[in-house]
């Protein structure tokens, strides 16, 4: 199992495109319901022309949400969910964001791993405290956890 990170392609999803993102998070029990709204940015990322994954980000400002980050079932376990966080904070610190968060019901150790720490959900921006993530699409029992970029 390799655990490095490694370059991939990330490709910007238009709304048109989203049924494919739509289909993963619903095969790994994510919400998707979101995925349509055009105001949303969507990547598939992609590993010698192969489709390897999505993520999802929102920038408010200086905070940015990061969310519906999935690996595709045939390379999991292989460094590339690594690879899209790393991709997605490089995006969101290209946008003005110093610091992302994210919601995760079961990937907390996978989270801390890259950095991200757990904290109250009263301690999130209002901005990203006020998205359909936050109000309604993630279980109340979800840990929030920041990082700094």
């Amino acid at each position: 199992m390799d655990r490095r990170a490694f370059p991939l392609f990330a490709q910007p999803l238009a709304v048109w495109e989203r049924d494919g993102l739509k289909a993963a998070l619903a095969k790994v029990g994510l919400p998707g319901d979101d995925v349509a709204e055009p105001s949303r940015l969507f990547w598939r990322f992609e590993r010698d022309d192969v489709p390897v994954g999505f993520g999802g980000l929102e920038v408010f400002g200086e905070d940015a949400l990061l969310h519906s980050l999935v690996t595709l079932p045939p390379v999991r376990q292989r460094g590339i969910g690594r690879s899209i966080v790393a991709q997605l904070e490089t995006e969101a610190r290209g946008r003005g964001a110093r610091s992302v968060y994210l919601l995760t019901t079961d990937m907390a150790d996978f989270f801390a791993e890259l950095g991200y720490a757990a904290c109250e959900r009263k301690a999130v921006p209002p901005a990203i405290a006020a998205t359909p993530h936050y109000t309604s699409l993630c279980m109340a029992s979800a840990t929030a956890m920041v990082k700094r970029i």
